[in-house]
Protein backbone atom coordinates (compact mmCIF):
# COMPACT_ATOMS: atom_id res chain seq x y z
CA UNK A 1 0.00 0.00 0.00
CA UNK A 2 1.66 3.44 -1.19
CA UNK A 3 -0.88 5.43 0.55
CA UNK A 4 -4.44 4.80 2.55
CA UNK A 5 -6.28 6.16 -0.60
CA UNK A 6 -5.32 3.15 -2.29
CA UNK A 7 -7.72 1.24 0.73
CA UNK A 8 -11.01 2.97 -0.63
CA UNK A 9 -12.84 3.30 -3.65
CA UNK A 10 -12.50 7.20 -4.16
CA UNK A 11 -15.26 9.21 -6.04
CA UNK A 12 -14.44 12.79 -7.41
CA UNK A 13 -11.06 11.10 -9.03
CA UNK A 14 -10.04 14.33 -10.62
CA UNK A 15 -11.12 16.55 -7.39
CA UNK A 16 -11.56 15.92 -3.98
CA UNK A 17 -13.95 13.70 -1.98
CA UNK A 18 -14.72 15.87 0.97
CA UNK A 19 -17.91 14.13 2.45
CA UNK A 20 -16.94 12.44 4.69
CA UNK A 21 -19.17 13.97 7.29
CA UNK A 22 -21.91 12.75 4.85
CA UNK A 23 -20.87 9.24 3.50
CA UNK A 24 -17.68 7.66 3.99
CA UNK A 25 -15.59 6.31 0.48
CA UNK A 26 -15.84 2.27 0.44
CA UNK A 27 -13.16 0.25 1.53
CA UNK A 28 -11.96 -1.70 -1.68
CA UNK A 29 -12.15 -5.38 0.85
CA UNK A 30 -15.92 -4.32 1.11
CA UNK A 31 -17.41 -6.05 -1.55
CA UNK A 32 -15.06 -9.61 -0.22
CA UNK A 33 -16.55 -9.08 3.10
CA UNK A 34 -19.82 -8.88 1.97
CA UNK A 35 -19.37 -11.84 0.39
CA UNK A 36 -17.10 -14.08 2.62
CA UNK A 37 -19.50 -12.90 5.76
CA UNK A 38 -23.38 -12.83 4.14
CA UNK A 39 -23.55 -14.18 0.63
CA UNK A 40 -21.49 -16.93 0.77
CA UNK A 41 -22.72 -18.76 3.56
CA UNK A 42 -26.40 -17.70 2.07
CA UNK A 43 -24.85 -19.43 -0.85
CA UNK A 44 -23.78 -22.41 0.42
CA UNK A 45 -25.67 -23.32 3.19
CA UNK A 46 -29.57 -21.69 2.90
CA UNK A 47 -31.45 -21.95 5.87
CA UNK A 48 -27.79 -23.20 7.93
CA UNK A 49 -26.21 -20.12 7.53
CA UNK A 50 -27.83 -18.51 10.58
CA UNK A 51 -25.00 -19.19 12.51
CA UNK A 52 -22.26 -17.95 10.60
CA UNK A 53 -24.05 -14.93 10.27
CA UNK A 54 -24.87 -14.77 13.89
CA UNK A 55 -21.04 -14.86 14.44
CA UNK A 56 -20.92 -11.50 11.53
CA UNK A 57 -23.31 -9.61 13.97
CA UNK A 58 -20.58 -10.96 17.17
CA UNK A 59 -18.11 -9.74 15.03
CA UNK A 60 -19.44 -6.24 14.54
CA UNK A 61 -20.23 -5.96 18.23
CA UNK A 62 -16.41 -7.05 18.74
CA UNK A 63 -15.06 -3.89 16.03
CA UNK A 64 -17.38 -1.26 18.20
CA UNK A 65 -16.42 -2.55 21.11
CA UNK A 66 -12.22 -2.13 19.93
CA UNK A 67 -13.28 1.44 18.58
CA UNK A 68 -14.68 2.50 21.98
CA UNK A 69 -12.54 0.50 24.54
CA UNK A 70 -15.17 -1.51 25.84
CA UNK A 71 -16.22 -4.98 26.10
CA UNK A 72 -18.10 -6.60 23.48
CA UNK A 73 -21.19 -7.43 25.65
CA UNK A 74 -22.02 -3.70 26.17
CA UNK A 75 -22.70 -3.20 22.78
CA UNK A 76 -26.13 -3.93 20.46
CA UNK A 77 -26.23 -3.64 16.62
CA UNK A 78 -28.54 -1.19 15.97
CA UNK A 79 -30.31 0.30 12.84
CA UNK A 80 -29.72 3.87 13.01
CA UNK A 81 -28.92 6.66 15.48
CA UNK A 82 -32.52 7.08 16.04
CA UNK A 83 -33.44 3.23 17.01
CA UNK A 84 -30.14 3.56 19.13
CA UNK A 85 -31.83 6.42 20.80
CA UNK A 86 -35.34 5.19 20.88
CA UNK A 87 -34.60 2.03 22.61
CA UNK A 88 -32.43 3.42 25.02
CA UNK A 89 -34.77 6.11 26.34
CA UNK A 90 -37.48 3.54 26.41
CA UNK A 91 -36.01 1.54 28.75
CA UNK A 92 -35.90 4.44 31.44
CA UNK A 93 -37.31 4.21 34.54
CA UNK A 94 -38.86 7.68 35.37
CA UNK A 95 -39.40 8.83 39.16
CA UNK A 96 -41.64 11.27 39.64
CA UNK A 97 -40.97 14.82 38.98
CA UNK A 98 -37.86 13.53 36.73
CA UNK A 99 -38.82 13.23 33.23
CA UNK A 100 -36.92 15.86 31.06
CA UNK A 101 -34.24 14.99 28.32
CA UNK A 102 -32.18 17.92 27.83
CA UNK A 103 -30.32 18.77 24.54
CA UNK A 104 -28.73 21.59 22.77
CA UNK A 105 -31.12 22.58 19.39
CA UNK A 106 -27.66 22.12 17.60
CA UNK A 107 -28.14 18.65 17.68
CA UNK A 108 -28.73 16.60 14.63
CA UNK A 109 -32.73 16.78 14.18
CA UNK A 110 -33.26 13.48 14.44
CA UNK A 111 -32.69 13.16 18.45
CA UNK A 112 -35.49 15.80 18.71
CA UNK A 113 -37.64 13.93 16.17
CA UNK A 114 -37.04 10.39 18.35
CA UNK A 115 -38.07 12.94 21.23
CA UNK A 116 -41.44 13.78 19.92
CA UNK A 117 -43.37 10.47 20.14
CA UNK A 118 -41.66 9.86 23.86
CA UNK A 119 -44.26 12.69 24.87
CA UNK A 120 -46.05 9.11 25.49
CA UNK A 121 -44.28 7.66 27.69
CA UNK A 122 -43.81 10.93 29.79
CA UNK A 123 -40.83 12.06 28.40
CA UNK A 124 -40.67 16.07 28.04
CA UNK A 125 -37.63 17.35 25.85
CA UNK A 126 -35.71 20.51 27.15
CA UNK A 127 -33.94 22.49 24.51
CA UNK A 128 -30.51 24.51 25.12
CA UNK A 129 -31.11 27.39 22.51
CA UNK A 130 -29.23 26.89 19.45
CA UNK A 131 -27.46 30.90 20.34
CA UNK A 132 -25.67 29.34 23.14
CA UNK A 133 -22.62 27.18 22.77
CA UNK A 134 -22.47 23.64 23.36
CA UNK A 135 -19.10 23.33 23.59
CA UNK A 136 -18.88 25.47 26.86
CA UNK A 137 -19.94 23.09 30.33
CA UNK A 138 -21.43 26.47 31.95
CA UNK A 139 -24.45 26.26 29.11
CA UNK A 140 -25.22 22.85 29.99
CA UNK A 141 -24.92 23.75 33.82
CA UNK A 142 -27.29 26.57 33.51
CA UNK A 143 -29.93 24.23 31.99
CA UNK A 144 -29.56 21.38 34.30
CA UNK A 145 -31.45 20.29 37.73
CA UNK A 146 -33.45 17.59 39.53
CA UNK A 147 -35.83 17.16 36.58
CA UNK A 148 -33.24 16.12 34.17
CA UNK A 149 -33.55 12.08 33.52
CA UNK A 150 -31.11 12.45 30.57
CA UNK A 151 -28.71 14.35 28.99
CA UNK A 152 -27.70 13.86 25.24
CA UNK A 153 -25.01 15.36 24.06
CA UNK A 154 -23.16 15.61 20.67
CA UNK A 155 -19.50 14.61 20.53
CA UNK A 156 -18.98 16.75 17.32
CA UNK A 157 -21.78 18.94 15.95
CA UNK A 158 -22.63 18.73 12.41
CA UNK A 159 -22.99 22.18 11.21
CA UNK A 160 -20.22 23.72 13.47
CA UNK A 161 -17.96 20.88 14.39
CA UNK A 162 -17.92 21.99 17.88
CA UNK A 163 -16.83 19.55 20.67
CA UNK A 164 -18.99 19.24 23.25
CA UNK A 165 -17.14 18.86 27.08
CA UNK A 166 -18.24 15.23 27.30
CA UNK A 167 -16.46 14.39 30.64
CA UNK A 168 -17.71 17.59 32.32
CA UNK A 169 -21.65 16.95 30.94
CA UNK A 170 -21.00 13.38 32.16
CA UNK A 171 -20.30 14.57 35.36
CA UNK A 172 -22.68 16.99 35.46
CA UNK A 173 -25.21 14.29 34.82
CA UNK A 174 -23.94 12.39 37.82
CA UNK A 175 -24.67 15.13 40.26
CA UNK A 176 -28.32 15.58 39.26
CA UNK A 177 -28.77 11.67 38.96
CA UNK A 178 -29.35 11.20 35.10
CA UNK A 179 -28.09 9.18 32.24
CA UNK A 180 -25.48 10.85 30.00
CA UNK A 181 -25.73 9.63 26.23
CA UNK A 182 -23.41 10.88 23.55
CA UNK A 183 -23.85 10.65 19.98
CA UNK A 184 -21.12 10.29 18.04
CA UNK A 185 -22.02 10.15 14.54
CA UNK A 186 -19.48 12.51 13.44
CA UNK A 187 -16.66 11.62 15.36
CA UNK A 188 -16.42 8.21 15.50
CA UNK A 189 -13.28 7.25 12.83
CA UNK A 190 -11.82 10.58 13.09
CA UNK A 191 -11.52 11.74 16.91
CA UNK A 192 -10.55 9.32 19.64
CA UNK A 193 -13.03 7.68 21.69
CA UNK A 194 -13.38 6.74 25.18
CA UNK A 195 -16.82 6.36 27.01
CA UNK A 196 -14.86 5.21 29.97
CA UNK A 197 -12.43 8.27 30.51
CA UNK A 198 -15.82 10.09 29.70
CA UNK A 199 -17.39 8.97 32.63
CA UNK A 200 -20.55 8.78 30.29
CA UNK A 201 -23.80 6.29 30.50
CA UNK A 202 -23.95 5.52 26.55
CA UNK A 203 -22.90 6.08 23.10
CA UNK A 204 -24.97 5.83 19.91
CA UNK A 205 -23.20 6.27 16.75
CA UNK A 206 -23.81 5.41 13.18
CA UNK A 207 -21.09 3.81 10.95
CA UNK A 208 -22.05 5.56 7.37
CA UNK A 209 -19.36 8.57 7.61
CA UNK A 210 -15.80 8.55 8.98
CA UNK A 211 -16.72 5.15 9.30
CA UNK A 212 -16.64 4.01 6.14
CA UNK A 213 -19.36 1.32 6.80
CA UNK A 214 -22.03 2.00 4.88
CA UNK A 215 -26.10 3.03 5.64
CA UNK A 216 -28.08 0.37 7.72
CA UNK A 217 -25.68 -0.21 10.78
CA UNK A 218 -25.52 2.05 13.98
CA UNK A 219 -24.43 1.17 17.58
CA UNK A 220 -25.44 1.15 20.91
CA UNK A 221 -23.19 1.13 23.91
CA UNK A 222 -24.27 1.08 27.54
CA UNK A 223 -22.15 1.16 30.53
CA UNK A 224 -22.44 -2.16 31.53
CA UNK A 225 -23.34 -1.72 35.48
CA UNK A 226 -26.27 0.50 33.97
CA UNK A 227 -27.58 -2.72 31.85
CA UNK A 228 -29.88 -4.14 34.28
CA UNK A 229 -31.66 -1.08 35.48
CA UNK A 230 -32.59 -0.49 31.45
CA UNK A 231 -35.96 -2.32 30.21
CA UNK A 232 -36.48 -1.37 26.56
CA UNK A 233 -39.74 -1.72 24.96
CA UNK A 234 -38.39 -2.05 21.27
CA UNK A 235 -37.46 -5.52 21.59
CA UNK A 236 -37.33 -8.88 19.74
CA UNK A 237 -36.08 -12.61 19.71
CA UNK A 238 -32.97 -11.37 19.83
CA UNK A 239 -33.44 -9.26 22.95
CA UNK A 240 -34.11 -12.61 24.90
CA UNK A 241 -31.78 -14.16 27.55
CA UNK A 242 -32.27 -17.14 25.38
CA UNK A 243 -33.50 -16.37 21.86
CA UNK A 244 -33.80 -20.11 21.23
CA UNK A 245 -36.11 -21.08 24.18
CA UNK A 246 -39.19 -20.39 21.93
CA UNK A 247 -41.45 -20.04 24.78
CA UNK A 248 -44.25 -17.20 23.52
CA UNK A 249 -45.45 -16.80 26.91
CA UNK A 250 -42.04 -16.24 28.77
CA UNK A 251 -39.72 -13.04 27.72
CA UNK A 252 -36.62 -12.33 29.57
CA UNK A 253 -34.39 -9.85 29.05
CA UNK A 254 -30.64 -10.63 27.87
CA UNK A 255 -28.42 -10.04 30.23
CA UNK A 256 -26.15 -7.83 28.37
CA UNK A 257 -26.55 -4.89 26.18
CA UNK A 258 -28.77 -7.56 23.45
CA UNK A 259 -31.65 -6.79 25.23
CA UNK A 260 -31.46 -3.81 22.61
CA UNK A 261 -30.71 -5.89 20.15
CA UNK A 262 -34.87 -6.37 19.08
CA UNK A 263 -35.74 -9.02 15.98
CA UNK A 264 -34.07 -10.88 13.32
CA UNK A 265 -30.86 -8.74 12.77
CA UNK A 266 -29.85 -7.66 8.78
CA UNK A 267 -26.67 -9.01 8.14
CA UNK A 268 -25.04 -7.17 5.10
CA UNK A 269 -24.73 -3.69 7.02
CA UNK A 270 -22.89 -5.24 9.49
CA UNK A 271 -20.91 -6.91 7.63
CA UNK A 272 -20.02 -3.88 5.66
CA UNK A 273 -19.56 -1.56 8.44
CA UNK A 274 -17.05 -4.18 10.51
CA UNK A 275 -14.76 -3.85 7.38
CA UNK A 276 -15.53 0.20 7.27
CA UNK A 277 -14.20 -0.77 11.02
CA UNK A 278 -11.25 -2.78 10.28
CA UNK A 279 -10.01 -0.44 7.81
CA UNK A 280 -10.03 2.68 9.69
CA UNK A 281 -8.48 0.83 12.57
CA UNK A 282 -5.72 -0.94 9.97
CA UNK A 283 -5.02 2.57 9.06
CA UNK A 284 -4.93 4.23 12.76
CA UNK A 285 -6.93 6.48 13.76
CA UNK A 286 -4.47 8.85 15.11
CA UNK A 287 -2.73 8.62 11.33
CA UNK A 288 -6.21 9.99 9.98
CA UNK A 289 -6.35 12.69 12.74
CA UNK A 290 -3.07 13.73 11.82
CA UNK A 291 -3.30 13.95 8.32
CA UNK A 292 -7.17 15.88 8.74
CA UNK A 293 -5.14 18.27 11.13
CA UNK A 294 -1.82 18.70 8.34
CA UNK A 295 -4.72 19.35 5.88
CA UNK A 296 -6.52 22.01 8.06
CA UNK A 297 -3.29 23.66 8.37
CA UNK A 298 -2.72 23.67 4.72
CA UNK A 299 -6.33 25.49 4.32
CA UNK A 300 -5.19 28.01 6.74
CA UNK A 301 -1.82 28.41 5.35
CA UNK A 302 -3.39 28.85 2.08
CA UNK A 303 -6.32 31.09 2.94
CA UNK A 304 -3.28 32.99 5.66
CA UNK A 305 -5.69 33.19 7.88
CA UNK A 306 -6.10 30.89 11.26
CA UNK A 307 -9.39 29.48 11.69
CA UNK A 308 -9.17 28.24 15.43
CA UNK A 309 -9.83 24.48 15.16
CA UNK A 310 -8.62 23.28 18.40
CA UNK A 311 -11.59 22.32 19.77
CA UNK A 312 -13.77 21.09 16.46
CA UNK A 313 -14.20 18.01 15.03
CA UNK A 314 -12.76 16.83 11.40
CA UNK A 315 -15.12 18.76 9.18
CA UNK A 316 -14.54 22.52 8.60
CA UNK A 317 -17.15 23.77 8.68
CA UNK A 318 -17.30 27.84 7.27
CA UNK A 319 -19.99 30.00 7.08
CA UNK A 320 -19.63 32.52 3.55
CA UNK A 321 -21.30 35.33 2.22
CA UNK A 322 -22.14 33.38 -1.08
CA UNK A 323 -22.50 29.82 -0.33
CA UNK A 324 -23.68 29.32 -4.31
CA UNK A 325 -21.20 31.13 -6.00
CA UNK A 326 -18.91 28.72 -4.06
CA UNK A 327 -20.60 25.77 -4.94
CA UNK A 328 -20.74 26.07 -8.43
CA UNK A 329 -17.05 26.90 -8.59
CA UNK A 330 -16.06 23.40 -6.21
CA UNK A 331 -18.74 21.79 -8.51
CA UNK A 332 -17.03 22.79 -11.65
CA UNK A 333 -13.69 21.20 -10.33
CA UNK A 334 -14.72 18.21 -9.26
CA UNK A 335 -14.80 19.09 -5.38
CA UNK A 336 -17.04 16.77 -3.49
CA UNK A 337 -18.97 18.71 -0.69
CA UNK A 338 -21.84 20.41 0.23
CA UNK A 339 -24.00 22.97 2.30
CA UNK A 340 -25.65 23.84 4.96
CA UNK A 341 -27.48 26.72 5.00
CA UNK A 342 -24.55 29.43 4.12
CA UNK A 343 -22.08 26.93 5.82
CA UNK A 344 -19.53 25.01 3.63
CA UNK A 345 -18.57 21.60 4.80
CA UNK A 346 -15.42 19.67 3.98
CA UNK A 347 -14.34 16.91 5.80
CA UNK A 348 -10.30 15.99 5.45
CA UNK A 349 -10.16 12.25 5.88
CA UNK A 350 -6.94 9.20 5.08
CA UNK A 351 -7.55 9.62 1.07
CA UNK A 352 -7.12 13.67 1.10
CA UNK A 353 -3.65 15.28 0.62
CA UNK A 354 -2.23 18.74 1.88
CA UNK A 355 -2.16 19.71 -1.70
CA UNK A 356 -5.96 19.24 -2.07
CA UNK A 357 -6.62 21.35 0.92
CA UNK A 358 -4.83 24.11 -0.53
CA UNK A 359 -6.64 24.12 -3.58
CA UNK A 360 -9.87 24.42 -1.65
CA UNK A 361 -8.83 27.49 0.01
CA UNK A 362 -7.28 29.08 -4.10
CA UNK A 363 -11.31 28.36 -4.64
CA UNK A 364 -12.54 30.36 -1.97
CA UNK A 365 -10.32 33.17 -2.43
CA UNK A 366 -11.12 32.82 -6.05
CA UNK A 367 -15.03 33.28 -5.06
CA UNK A 368 -13.93 36.51 -3.00
CA UNK A 369 -15.19 34.56 0.12
CA UNK A 370 -15.04 35.71 3.53
CA UNK A 371 -15.04 32.77 5.49
CA UNK A 372 -15.56 32.58 9.33
CA UNK A 373 -15.99 29.47 11.41
CA UNK A 374 -19.31 28.81 12.15
CA UNK A 375 -21.11 29.03 15.21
Amino acid sequence: MSHPRDLFHVPAENGAYLLAHSVGCQPRAAAAALDTDMLAPWRQAGGDAWPLWLETIDGFREQVAALLGVEPASVAPQTSVSAALFTLLSGLSLAPGKNVVLLSEQSFPTIGFVLAPLARLGLTPRFIPAHEDPSDPATWERHCDGAVAAVIAMHVHSNTGLVAPLAEIAALARRHGAVSIVDTAQSAGILPLSPTRWGVDAVIGSCVKWLCGGPGAGYLHIRETLIPALAPLDVGWFSHENPFAFDIRDFRYAPDARRFQGGTPSVAPFALAAQGIRTILSIGQEQILANNHACIAAFEDECRQSLGWSNRGGTLCLACDDPQALSQILKTADYAHDFRGNVLRASFHAWNTEEQARTLARFVKQAGMVITPAR
